[in-house]
């Protein structure tokens, strides 16, 4: 049972943070900004901890609006109905298979105000977590059959991508621009780069923060 949580959780997370970074790739400003953050938050002279991360609530927006534009799952598990419902005027027998696409409630404007912009702007000061509890946010699922995983998931999406922005500086290779970066998905059990992300880092941090 570890083995499955550590096995499932291991390529939703990777992909996360590949999609996080080519965003951020894609938008310096909003790389510029959460350099800034943790700069403030942690200082130069030690790596993100994990009681760090409530500090770090725009590494925390980065994370939800990455969730939102690049679900990794965007078919969740199926779900079968126990009893007859009505939704929307549509009759749903007992026993259906239901499909919950997470890729267009992430997209669906009359949800999010210019759902196609990348924007972790939205959630700061809004009470919207990605634990199941808020519908037009559900990465993990919610209810009984969410993802068992999903407090490891976060924590290893948090910390890595708190760690490698703050240690790190990044450029794309060969004088790419952002304009450049090829943003193409490809659709599957989890929506990954159609090209994967290449990426050049420098340390930013004092050499003996290295272990140099």
């Amino acid at each position: 049972m570890i083995q499955d949580l550590i096995a499932g959780g291991k390529e939703s997370s990777a992909v996360n943070v590949e999609w996080a970074f080519s965003e951020l790739l894609k938008h310096p400003q909003i790389f510029e900004k959460a350099t800034k953050e943790l700069d403030k938050v942690i200082g130069k002279e030690r790596w993100v901890e994990e009681k760090d991360i409530p500090n770090l609530p725009f590494i925390n927006a980065i994370m939800k609006e990455t969730m939102r534009v690049h679900p990794s799952s965007p078919m969740l598990a199926p779900h079968f109905t126990r009893e007859d419902s009505v939704i929307d005027g549509y009759d749903i027998p007992a026993g259906t298979r239901v499909l919950i696409n997470t890729w267009t409630i992430g997209r669906d404007p009359t949800i999010w105000d210019t759902p196609e912009e990348f924007r972790p702007e939205r959630f700061i000061g809004r009470e919207i977590d990605v634990k199941g509890q808020d519908f037009e946010l559900l990465p993990f699922g919610s209810g009984r059959r969410m993802c068992p995983g999903y407090t490891l998931g976060l924590k290893v999406i948090q910390l890595t991508l708190a760690n490698l922005l703050h240690g790190f500086k990044w450029k794309l290779p060969d004088k790419m621009t952002p304009e450049e970066l090829n943003m193409e998905e490809i659709f599957g059990l989890a929506i990954m780069r159609k090209i994967p992300l290449e990426a050049i880092g420098e340390p930013r941090l004092p050499a003996h923060v290295y272990g140099v």
